[in-house]
């Protein structure tokens, strides 16, 4: 099944936007979920978890700091992927001067649910672009 970008909605946040490209909900029979996300230059999220589901991560274009558990935080760029298991906190920051593009999995799917909760959330029809406003030197 073939799933364009176009016809997705897009979820955005303070600090970016993700398009899921295939969900348990959206695509019949799917066990996983997999979707692009874009993290604005000097954004980052909220360390949290996923109680349920693995979650990989795989830099498209981009560097950030990634944290993983209680390790030491580290530096992703293109090609790097990042494994975090079940119940494990992490986060992502983009240490960058352009956006910061991963692809994100969650294993089994249906983690993604859980943003719709986030105080910043919206979410945006298909074919609907996020504007992003330029921070103030203030």
């Amino acid at each position: 099944m073939r799933r364009e970008p176009s016809t997705l909605p897009t979820m955005v946040f303070d600090w970016g936007s993700i398009k899921w490209h295939v969900t348990p909900d959206a695509v019949p029979g799917a066990s996983s979920t997999l979707g692009e996300v874009v993290i604005n230059p000097n954004k980052g999220h909220d360390r949290h978890e996923h109680p349920d589901a693995d979650e990989i991560l795989y830099v498209i274009d981009g560097e950030g700091r990634q944290t993983v558990g209680d390790d030491p935080e580290f530096t992703v760029r293109t090609g790097d992927a990042v494994w975090i298991p079940k119940g494990t906190l992490h986060s992502t920051f983009n240490t960058g001067w352009r956006p910061l593009r991963l692809v994100a999995t969650y294993t089994p799917g249906g983690a993604e649910n859980a943003l719709r909760g986030v105080p910043d959330f919206v979410e945006l029809a298909p074919g609907e672009a996020p504007t992003w406003a330029v921070a103030s030197r203030e």
